[in-house]
């Protein structure tokens, strides 16, 4: 079909909601980034357009399951065309912010923090650490990746110069509830939290817990149940003889 076929009309013609929606799942949220980050690979491979099967093969879901995922969203496919790459890509920017520069500020220069600051990751994204704070006097006033290092009392006078909305919070567990607090103080909307401990938060900002020592359990749970054996067995060798059917 010639490129120029109209897009596939959304017969209720009503807004699609945004991905803070209550109504879209956060299921759904998750599963737009992974077919963003897809779809960005595809148009760095030189492909210009793409379909629902080919992108759910590559990640593992059915076509059925993305195209419902970006129905929440609206219609977004050609007839015998699939999906334009760039387009979609603008739009699923576009309903989780992304189409947007945000500038986030970072409390913690310890080593997650230098870790962090340095992946590129975020700006390619279009997240951009703007600021970076801590108490040590050793670190303040320094500079990791061309971020400016600054004292945590100067949080609000730089959040507001910067017009900054989204925090990330790299301190060890006892620091983090104060600053979150510091964050919200500041005006910040939402929160990215690296410690590995819960924070209690107003509910009108957003947060988001990272705790890779927790992803490292879930993948440990999902090998174990694949039917790997737990690490303790494969060492200890425990168990062999009812695996294969050969007890010494």
């Amino acid at each position: 079909m010639h490129p120029t076929a109209p897009r596939m009309s959304d017969p209720k013609n009503k807004q699609p909601p945004a991905a803070g929606d209550a109504a879209v799942p956060k299921a759904v949220v998750s599963r737009l980034s992974l077919y963003l980050r897809e779809l960005q690979h595809v148009i760095r491979d030189g492909q210009a357009t793409t379909s629902s099967n080919a992108l759910g093969r590559k990640l593992g879901f059915t076509d059925a399951q993305v195209r419902k995922d970006l129905a929440y969203f609206g219609h977004f496919g050609y007839p015998g065309i699939g999906y334009r790459c760039d387009e979609l890509v603008a739009a699923i920017r576009r309903i989780l912010g992304t189409d947007l520069h945000w500038p986030v500020a970072m409390i913690g220069a310890g080593n997650l923090g230098r870790a962090l600051l340095g992946y590129r990751g975020f700006e390619n994204q279009g997240f951009r650490i703007a600021a970076a704070f801590d108490v040590d006097q050793g670190k303040v006033g320094g500079t990791i990746e061309g971020v400016q290092i600054y004292h945590l009392d100067r949080l609000p006078e730089i959040a507001l110069q910067h017009n900054i909305r989204l925090g990330i919070i790299a301190v060890p567990a006892p620091s983090a509830q104060n600053a979150a607090d510091r964050l919200v103080a500041a005006g910040v909307e939402g929160i990215l939290n690296f410690a590995p401990v819960t924070i209690v938060l107003p509910e009108s900002v957003r947060q988001i817990g990272v705790d890779l020592a927790i992803e490292l359990e879930q993948l440990s749970f999902a090998v174990v149940n694949r039917g790997g054996k737990p690490p303790e067995e494969a060492v200890n060798g425990e168990g062999e003889g009812e695996e294969t059917g050969t007890e010494e």
